[in-house]
């Protein structure tokens, strides 16, 4: 009661301007942030977004004065984000959970159900690219466990270990009336309690600043200020980021955009597109005429009014000569569209390089930016770059699994088995033919040189205890199958 009586006495106070709330987050006494890092990922929002107000406002000098207008944009940074994260996650890929029963599969496969994850992970997938970044917290709401995603730009890492990121601080915004309320959630450990701590901090400012400390229960009327968590060995959140090293920031666990060094050509990529619009705005036919020509004229006879041109008609420009200049003239501009389309793909070719793409990748025929979608080799530069950012996306997924199961298990929610095999399979049918894949692994079982086990394991995405379960079954149809007549699964063998 008494807390609540101080929050509201210094809300009050900081009203009336009587004291002084943060004014930046960044000066919080427990944040440390690298400024320069956020001032990036604030830029990078803003292509993501098509609209970056340094590149895109334009003021021009013409002959009436100063005049504005925006830059037309290609919304590349868009485009290569949301094709990174078609190519390395969609809805056919498999997350296996073996736990003897299954019963740890089947609660997490609903949990991911109810939460609608693949569609969620899709959209932030993208995010993350764009980013450099993003977060995954499971928390528990109404008895359900529901998961919160979250983008790079509203956490702050706090603490981290070898480019883990250990404990952090999520940032939410509320506005309520003409308050803007800032909350806080700390995630943090308490070593000599051996506890995981999660902190709840909510302040209330008139405007962009953080403000002052406040109630929770202005916004969050159910919320402690703290909650401890025993027998949790990792954080109750998994921070993904792309497989590229920040050049930033050496220093941060922090990721960074895939187009984080591709500003300048993302620039010439949306000044040579703007130039491609223009061309036919300023290209257009123009008949020249002397202005007395549009000037409507009586005719004697009748009285009617006429004009000899159109005044409605945007060819016809009016221009005063002299009396030996007088005449209509015919003016045709040569567009330069084939120039243009050429300059656009030169850059595009370049954009694909920067941001983890082959060549050819991305392409202009004049209407529309077109993506490659035919099948890629395994040494394209875009199957090598799939595979990598695939190595974390793999981590964090299975991290999101076992948090899933650590915080059911807090809740007495589901009391799941802790030492589980977690297996992310991802949808390669883009990279390389299914019928392909399927005759090479015959033939490497055939030559001996992959274990049939895995082989199951490889084509139909099963874990190990799977496949494992599908060689028994096989083998028990068919004991009394001859070994001249054994096929690549192994049936009547016990080989792996």
């Amino acid at each position: 009661m008494l807390k609540r009586i101080i929050d509201a006495v210094k809300g009050g106070l900081y009203r009336m301007g009587l004291i002084k709330g943060i004014d930046k987050i960044q000066n919080h006494k427990n944040i440390n942030i690298n400024q320069n890092m956020y001032n990036k990922m604030s830029v990078w929002q803003a292509l993501y977004k098509g609209y970056y107000p340094d590149w895109h406002d334009i003021y021009e000098h013409t002959i009436s004065g100063k005049k504005y207008r925006k830059k037309d944009t290609l919304m590349m940074a868009k485009t290569a984000a949301a094709e990174m994260a078609s190519l390395v996650f969609n809805e056919k890929c498999n997350i296996s959970i073996g736990d003897g029963e299954n019963k740890t599969a089947k609660f997490v496969g609903e949990v991911l159900k109810q939460n609608k994850f693949n569609k969620k992970f899709q959209d932030h997938l993208e995010y993350n690219f764009a980013l450099g970044g993003m977060v995954i917290k499971p928390f528990v709401k109404e008895g359900k466990i529901m998961l919160s995603f979250v983008t790079a730009d509203s956490f702050i890492p706090t603490a981290w270990h070898n480019d883990a990121i250990t404990e952090g601080v999520f940032i939410g915004e509320y506005h309520k009336g003409d308050k803007k309320y800032t909350h806080l959630e700390w995630h943090t450990w308490d070593k000599k309690a051996d506890q995981y701590v999660v902190d709840h901090e909510l302040y209330e400012s008139n405007g962009t600043e953080l403000g002052v400390r406040v109630s929770l229960e202005i916004i969050f009327p159910d919320m402690k200020e703290q909650y401890r968590f025993n027998n949790l060995k990792k954080p109750l959140f998994t921070y993904f980021k792309p497989n590229t090293a920040n050049n930033i920031d050496l220093q941060s666990p922090m990721g960074i955009s895939i187009f984080a060094n591709a500003l300048d050509t993302l620039k010439a990529i949306d000044t040579a597109f703007d130039s491609f619009h223009r061309e036919f705005r300023l290209g257009k036919k123009r008949i020249i005429v002397p202005a007395h020509m549009v000037k409507t004229v009586v005719d004697p006879k009748t009285q009617e009014i006429h004009r000899y041109f159109d005044d409605t008609d945007e060819t016809y420009e009016a221009m005063k000569f002299k009396d030996d200049e007088e005449g209509i003239k015919d003016i045709n501009v040569t567009l330069r569209v084939d120039e243009h389309i050429a300059g656009i793909n030169a850059l595009l070719n370049l954009y694909a390089t920067q941001t983890g793409f082959s060549l050819g990748t991305f392409s202009f025929d004049g209407q529309s930016v077109k993506t490659a979608t035919e099948v890629m080799s395994e040494n394209s530069k875009t199957f090598k770059s799939k595979k990598s950012h695939e190595t974390i996306i793999e981590g964090g997924l299975q991290d999101v699994v076992e948090s899933i199961i650590a915080i059911a298990k807090v809740y007495n929610i589901f009391n799941g088995e802790q030492n589980i095999d977690i297996t992310v399979t991802f949808d390669d049918s883009v990279i390389e033919d299914n019928a392909a894949e399927l005759a090479r692994t015959i033939q490497e079982v055939s030559n001996k040189l992959l274990p049939r086990k895995r082989a199951i394991m490889r084509i139909y995405g099963l874990n190990e205890e799977e496949a494992q379960a599908w060689m028994d079954e096989i083998n028990e149809e068919n004991q009394s199958t001859n070994a001249s007549d054994v096929d690549f699964f192994g049936t009547g063998s016990d080989d792996d």
